[in-house]
């Protein structure tokens, strides 16, 4: 479906429209610095990934998953590969009830669909038009999808976040526990309850979902499977493999072909 011209850069937030929208690329690389809307976001990743940072923690978006920030959430990206976004810009009050957090939604067959169609109207639509009936399905798809688990939740403490920031980026990376808590000048055991409590998580349910994390961001960047468990310390790739199904219900290949 052809990209309306308007739709190839941004409109102003306090644009009319209870739907803004523009098509973006951004290089390998690229990062944006801490910013906030005051519209929610919804953006759909067609091609690369992205790992967007809140204080909440990280959540890794791969091609055809997008993800959702709710109004005022501080947020800053991280590009891995030359990477094709759909954004869409909502202003909540013109709609119904929408998710609250942050998160990672799949993209459904419909749901692509209906963001090419708005992307393919023009800006400055009228109330009851076509496109605003659009706006409305595209919204009430949004509000029903379902979020996916890729999300690496952080402490909110800073001595907590300090200790594990640099295992958050590298999960392979050889350090015990007893170091962090030592890092975070607590005893083991309350390093571990506080921890608990601050992300919802177990230590050791944390270390591995970050590093089923960073497994996504590599995988959609087209590394390799045996390479990916040889980085992050697992006994071979099927011990890799066995554990990605679990968490999401398919194998690496088939989570990347949607």
């Amino acid at each position: 479906m052809t990209i309306h011209p308007l739709r190839y850069g941004p409109q102003p937030e306090d644009h009319p429209d209870p739907i803004i929208s523009f098509v973006g690329e951004q290089a390998r690389g690229s990062e944006t610095t801490p910013h906030a809307h005051d519209r929610a976001q919804l953006f759909h990743i067609q091609r690369g990934s992205v790992t967007v940072q809140t204080q909440e923690g990280s959540f890794v978006v791969p091609p055809e998953r997008a993800i959702w920030l709710p109004p005022g959430v501080v947020h800053c990206s991280t590009y891995h590969t030359a990477t094709d976004i759909r954004f869409l810009y909502i202003r909540t009050e013109d709609f119904g009830s929408l998710p609250g957090r942050t998160s990672v939604v799949h993209v459904t067959p419909l749901l692509r669909e209906l963001i090419s169609a708005f992307m393919a109207s023009a800006p400055d639509y009228a109330k009851g038009s076509a496109t605003a009936r659009l706006a409305h399905v595209l919204v009430d798809q949004i509000a029903g999808s379902r979020a996916v688990p890729l999300h690496l939740p952080l402490p909110q403490t800073e001595r907590l976040r300090a200790a594990v920031a640099p295992l958050a980026e590298d999960p392979a990376r050889e350090v015990a526990v007893e170091d962090l808590a030592a890092r975070a000048h607590l005893s083991l055991r309350s390093f571990e309850r506080h921890f608990s409590r601050e992300t919802g998580l177990t230590f050791r349910a944390w270390r591995r979902q970050a590093k089923l994390m960073k497994a996504v961001e590599w995988l959609s960047q087209g590394t390799a499977v045996g390479e990916i468990s040889d980085r992050l310390g697992y006994e071979g790739p099927s011990a890799f493999v066995a554990t990605f199904k679990k968490a999401f219900g398919v194998t690496p290949g088939r989570y990347f072909a949607g």
